[in-house]
């Protein structure tokens, strides 16, 4: 079956773990959503998108507990449409009990298996127990017990924006901090603390890596070219292979301590190695303006 052009992603996870904050930072990105969809119909609601809408080509579900046919059929139907050659992505979000417990208590919703279960942590406790298997079956699981809504908004916002309407790979170069956390959206992190650091450098440590200077005491080691190069032409070589499995998008994140000088000269680099190859590619520094 020839790939589709359609995106299809599954927000799902438990309940509580901000999947409806995502639903709605996929609308505003383009997605065309729909919350707490039937799994069983979800073949139907393709075939009628394919008929009725064949423009539409990013497409974000949400599926929950409240729906618990899904957990019966979900493997199988999940695999026909998989086979009937749609990208499908599922994004499973879950936090700790302690924090689910704070989140329910603040905005004093009742749990969807609260009626089952008197007490709110053995209802989180089942719900989690009942989604193991989806869980396990998901792409991407993210922890959002450290997460604000912004934050999980603008997590999605930069990651999925990248997706285009075209079936083709978009490719997110990000610089961070590790001092500040990984990115929980990137597929390749590389670190380069390795490199000599320009925070040492009395002039240089109040500027950023998007300066010239920095920039040029930076590329000037010949380590760091010697990496610059390899790691590009590594790149290089892995992305048709991520096109060739119809993956839409990737994420390559490039560390440093704070995220302002080294991860910031490195990805702007990449970057331009990677635009230069004919890839959609945007840059974007996490941590530029946070290290002091």
């Amino acid at each position: 079956m020839a790939k589709r052009e359609t995106h299809l992603v599954i927000v799902t996870g438990l309940s509580g773990s901000g999947k409806s904050t995502a639903i709605k930072a996929f609308e505003d990105i383009g997605y065309f959503c729909i919350d707490n969809l039937p799994v069983p119909l979800l073949p139907h609601f393709l075939e009628l998108c394919e008929r009725d809408k064949p423009d539409l080509k990013k497409v974000a579900l949400g599926i929950d507990i409240r729906g618990r046919s899904f957990l019966r059929d979900g493997d199988r139907l999940f695999e026909d449409v998989e086979a009937a050659g749609y990208a499908l992505e599922i994004l499973f979000f879950e936090a700790t009990t302690e924090v689910l417990q704070r989140r329910f208590s603040q905005t004093r919703r009742l749990h969807p298996i609260s009626a089952e279960e008197s007490r709110l942590v053995a209802a989180i406790h089942r719900e989690r127990e009942e989604l193991a298997s989806l869980r396990a079956r998901a792409t991407r699981v993210i922890d959002t017990s450290d997460f604000s809504v912004h934050q999980l908004k603008a997590l999605i916002t930069r990651t999925f924006s990248l997706v285009s309407d075209r079936a083709r790979l978009s490719v997110q170069v990000l610089s961070f901090g590790f001092k500040y956390g990984l990115p929980m959206e990137a597929e390749l992190v590389m670190d380069v603390r390795f490199l000599p650091n320009p925070y040492f450098v009395d002039h240089l440590r109040p500027m950023s890596g998007c300066e010239a200077p920095v920039r040029d005491w930076v590329l000037g080691h010949a380590k760091a070219m010697e990496f610059l190069d390899e790691y590009a032409a590594l790149l290089l070589k892995l992305l048709p292979q991520y096109v060739q499995e119809g993956k839409r998008y990737l994420t390559v994140a490039v560390g440093c301590t704070g995220g302002k000088h080294r991860s910031v000269v490195i990805a702007e680099r990449l970057a331009d190695r990677i635009r230069e190859a004919g890839y959609y590619t945007v840059l974007f520094h996490r941590d530029v303006h946070l290290d002091s």
